[in-house]
């Protein structure tokens, strides 16, 4: 999940909360090269242009960059880079990189030639960082994320969760707040 990190950063911040991302598969069948939002939700009867006016009223109000898609793409290379950027210090950095690029530019973050440039975006190497997908040296962490969010009965994105309590999509700083404190 790539949303709300400005929220997130707030949260540490006045709450003292430490952030666990863990990477969930999102329509892990897509392809590389995408699939059209009309393929992904075939035979759902679902109304396209009206899901996503209503997902850009909800970034606008929220502050989050959301352009005009057509296309979604497979995010396992994203998660397994965004693995590494953690390890580098950089996560909090990538993972708004690759929000805004899939969000906001509707970039296919499969591609690698995409997420060099996302990388030397934040300050990391780009070689290194194509190195580490075509080694798949985060294939394991991403795994294990997955199988977490499965136990965790997540089936949609953004999930937070605090001490066994579950909030779901996009928040505002003050539900995402609530959650902190009835936590607590």
């Amino acid at each position: 999940c790539y949303f709300i990190t400005g929220r997130i950063e707030r949260l540490r911040e006045e709450h003292g909360v430490a952030v666990r991302w863990t990477a969930f598969p999102l329509h892990p069948e897509t392809p590389e090269q995408g699939r059209t939002l009309e393929e992904l939700f075939a035979g759902r009867g679902l109304d396209i242009p009206r899901m996503l006016a209503h997902l850009k009223q909800t970034a606008d109000e929220l502050g989050l960059p959301f352009g005009r898609r057509t296309m979604t793409y497979n995010s396992r290379r994203a998660q397994e880079l965004g693995k590494w950027a953690e390890e580098q210090g950089c996560g909090e950095a990538f993972h708004r990189a690759a929000f805004h690029a899939y969000f906001a530019e509707g970039q296919n973050i499969a591609r690698i030639e995409v997420l060099r440039r996302l990388t030397h975006r934040i300050g990391l190497n780009a070689d290194h960082a194509e190195e580490v997908l075509n080694a798949r040296q985060y294939k394991e962490a991403v795994d294990q994320d997955w199988q977490r969010a499965r136990q965790m009965g997540i089936h949609a994105v953004p999930t937070f969760q605090i001490h066994g309590r579950i909030l779901v999509g996009a928040q505002k700083y003050k539900s995402l707040e609530q959650l902190i404190n009835s936590s607590s």
